[in-house]
């Protein structure tokens, strides 16, 4: 006869192993099914955005493109595209895709998502620039539609993401940026950035390393098949024209500058001078810009060099008559106008 114990002991062995794989709201059955109905529902929006870019930029998606996109198999593909269109949100023509009005919407409110996180991060954390589209790609699917119309209203319900890109409203309109590439701008024509393509990385990364940012003031100087050069903020870029052609521009009303700022930058302060806030650069964001503003960093604060650290950085500042101490990087982030030089 089968020992007692070692049946009692089968026995629960079989009991556990059937809550782990069964239970319904733990068991590994469970979280598998929910996470294929997740990975279905972050496939069936990530086509969605894709074949709406794609309308945008004058590109016709087919079955072999999407599948590229998404970078799955064109079996996976055609089953998800089959998907749509029952549901109503792609229409196909000659095998070519198009988004009906409920698509489209659809495509629209990710998009907000995704973009209004990435203005939460810009402004309300410190995560670097390089982290901001990633990192909004991991929520833009997990946030629901109440919680994206909180963030907008927290945020201010702004216009355009930290790149420049449109922020489609709760009801699918959109602002656009109205720029042209900087390719196709003339010679030593005043200019200001308004978009900054953050796809792809590689490219987006090469902006970034440049210092580039939208509401910067741009001046091109040479164009050719070989290079792009033009100055921003003081600073000249070299860039080949396919990067280049990933910022947009519009004609500035107003002369440049050859400095390419406005003001000069508080770090030119010789200990005992004063100057008068102008702006903090739009370079400034998140913590960084919240910290200077809370310092009583703002348009018309008078700040006075008061000395130098024996490294010669960082430089204690007289502001609103406290004694801040600031980096050089960071004075360079705030722009002001010369006042009266005083005696040491």
């Amino acid at each position: 006869m089968p020992n007692p114990l070692i049946a009692l002991l089968v026995g629960l062995i079989l009991v556990v192993l059937f809550i782990s794989l069964f239970w319904p709201s733990g068991g590994l059955i469970g979280r598998w099914g929910r996470m294929r109905r997740m990975s279905d529902r972050v496939l069936r929006e990530e086509a969605l955005k894709y074949i709406h870019k794609a309308d945008i930029r004058g590109q016709h998606p087919n079955l072999q493109s999407v599948s590229g996109a998404l970078q799955i198999s064109v079996g996976r593909t055609a089953e998800l595209v089959d998907d749509l269109e029952k549901q109503g949100l792609i229409s196909l023509e000659g095998g070519e895709m198009q988004l009906t009005p409920a698509g489209r919407d659809s495509a629209l409110q990710v998009m907000r998502a995704h973009r209004l996180w990435e203005r939460f991060l810009a402004e309300e954390t410190g995560f670097d620039e390089s982290e901001w589209h990633s990192r909004a790609e991991q929520v833009e699917h997990q946030i629901s539609q109440e919680e994206v119309n909180a963030l907008s209203v927290l945020l201010g319900h702004p216009t355009h993401d930290p790149h420049g890109d449109p922020i489609p409203t709760a009801s699918g309109e959109l602002v656009p940026h109205g720029g042209q590439p900087l390719t196709a701008i003339s010679l030593d024509q005043p200019a200001r950035i308004v978009h900054i393509e953050d796809e792809p990385e590689t490219v987006y990364a090469q902006l970034i390393a440049e210092g580039l940012y939208p509401g910067m003031e741009v001046r091109v100087v040479e164009a050719s098949p070989q290079r792009v050069r033009f100055w921003a903020e003081g600073d000249e870029h070299l860039l080949a024209p396919i990067v280049a052609a990933n910022i947009s521009v519009v004609p500035s009303a107003h002369e440049i500058r050859d400095e390419g700022r406005e003001g000069d930058q508080l770090s030119i302060l010789k200990p005992g001078e004063e100057g008068k806030v102008v702006n903090i650069s739009p370079r400034c964001r998140g913590l960084e810009r919240r910290r200077m503003m809370d310092l009583g960093i703002l348009p018309g604060t008078v700040i006075k060099a008061e000395m130098d650290s024996p490294s010669g950085d960082p430089t204690a500042y007289r502001i609103r008559e406290a004694l801040i101490a600031l980096r050089e990087e960071q004075a360079n982030m705030i722009n002001i106008t010369r006042l009266q030089e005083y005696e040491s």
